[in-house]
């Protein structure tokens, strides 16, 4: 075996058998499975978080079906690139064309592609860790499936290394110890390439028959901490820092941080977009105008472009660091989100229902409901949770001045029924 070949590129699965970590899609029954068995896959674009398995699945859907398969890379190629596989996919029927980070091709070189798809000359399959709907123009879009693929569990990566530990012949050679995985596992942040490459650097610095130690990764990591790449690892790695400076009030940290990505190339929108979420996530109604002010930003730094889109980007940095934070808004969803889950559909109130028919209007749709503007302050108190679900409260407004005021408003009128 050629140890000179990463360690990650010699585990590439070759079946949709040996992936991990997909399961959603993969596993009996599911739905890249059920494609592969019919001999059929749509166009598609699969969209994750690095190392999640994007490439290994394009190649192995590929092979399954023996189809014909060019790929391409959205940082070097172009319109004529593109063309010139559109060209030889005309005469090789079911030809399979694999483009990774299609999120960087612009407008013209994204329409190219319309064409050979909408006619089936090629199935194309895009492979991008931004968010689809954002990055991928709408035309394209509506002619490709998306699949989502996640980080991989703690049980995945453990059971990449236990193969590895197996199956790779240099690795077994070593006949190591593997003590500890913590760190390990906690650095690769759900990226098998990022666990495999770590655990590959580890293993070099191990004697034969020495031990794998915490310790020792994260000696490991610290001497190959590279300079921020806007394709690689630390891309993940600094818009974490900066979103978490930024959550624990530190402007200081939050524009150095952005400092970083800017100097590194970023992409205006992948910045502003995370300024956007964290606006709602972690500021909420403690400030309102975090949100307006981030949606606004986002918009006038694209306008503007660098060099100047650094200065509305930093104001934004600086504003929404300094700003009150509250979480009661991301966790009330969430909370929300998970009654669902474990309760299941539970009955609208008849009271709450639409009645548009008379057979409605008789079997009670709609009766006994109070029109709150009909009400002095506008508010009647009346139930508009489900029966098995009254009471429940899943907002509590946060510590902090503006959401203080929203928890005596609400106190005032629901009196004791949420414990506001």
């Amino acid at each position: 075996m050629n140890h000179q070949v990463p360690l990650a590129e010699r585990m590439r699965p070759q079946s949709l058998d040996d992936i991990v970590g997909q399961e959603h899609l993969t596993g009996p029954g599911k739905l890249l499975r059920i494609s592969l068995e019919s001999k059929r896959i749509p166009s598609m674009i699969l969209w994750g978080p690095p190392g999640t398995g994007k490439t290994t699945l394009a190649s192995t859907l590929s092979h399954s079906l023996q189809r014909p398969f060019y790929t391409l890379s959205a940082i070097s190629a172009g319109v004529k690139d593109i063309r010139e596989v559109i060209d030889r996919s005309k005469g090789q029927a079911g030809t399979i064309l694999f483009i990774d980070e299609i999120h960087r091709f612009n407008k013209s070189q994204q329409d190219a592609l319309l064409g050979a798809v909408e006619r089936g000359w090629i199935t194309l399959i895009g492979a991008t860790t931004e968010n689809p709907s954002f990055e991928v123009n709408a035309a394209l879009l509506s002619r490709c499936q998306v699949y989502t693929l996640k980080s991989l569990e703690p049980e995945s990566l453990k059971k990449l290394l236990q193969t590895a530990q197996e199956k790779d012949e240099w690795v077994a050679s070593k006949n190591i110890s593997l003590l500890e995985d913590e760190a390990l596992l906690q650095l690769s942040g759900g990226d098998a390439r990022k666990l495999l490459n770590l655990f590959e650097l580890c293993l070099e610095q191990i004697a034969k028959e020495g031990a794998l130690t915490n310790q020792l990764v994260m000696d490991t990591a610290k001497q190959y901490i590279a300079r921020y790449d806007k394709s690689g690892e630390q891309h993940y790695d600094i818009i974490s820092a900066f979103i978490k400076s930024i959550r624990g009030s530190d402007p200081n940290a939050a524009v150095y941080w952005l400092a970083r990505m800017i100097e590194g190339g970023e992409s205006i929108s992948f910045i502003a977009r995370r300024m956007i979420i964290l606006a709602s996530e972690d500021i909420g109604n403690a400030n309102p105008t975090a949100l307006i002010l981030a949606n606004n930003s986002f918009e006038a730094a694209e306008k503007i472009g660098y060099p100047e889109a650094r200065i509305i980007l930093g104001q934004c940095a600086v504003y929404l660091a300094s700003s009150p934070k509250s979480n009661a808004a991301y966790l009330a969803i969430d909370e929300a989100l998970n009654t669902v889950r474990n309760t299941g559909d539970q009955a609208v109130p008849l009271h709450l229902r639409n009645a548009p028919t008379h057979l409605m209007k008789k079997e009670g749709y709609g009766k006994d409901y109070q029109y709150a503007h009909s009400f002095p302050g506008n508010f009647i108190e009346q139930e508009f949770l489900p029966d098995a679900l009254q009471g429940t409260r899943f907002y509590d407004p946060g510590k902090n001045r503006r959401e203080e005021e929203i928890r005596q408003w609400l106190k005032n009128r629901w009196r004791d029924k949420y414990n506001y």
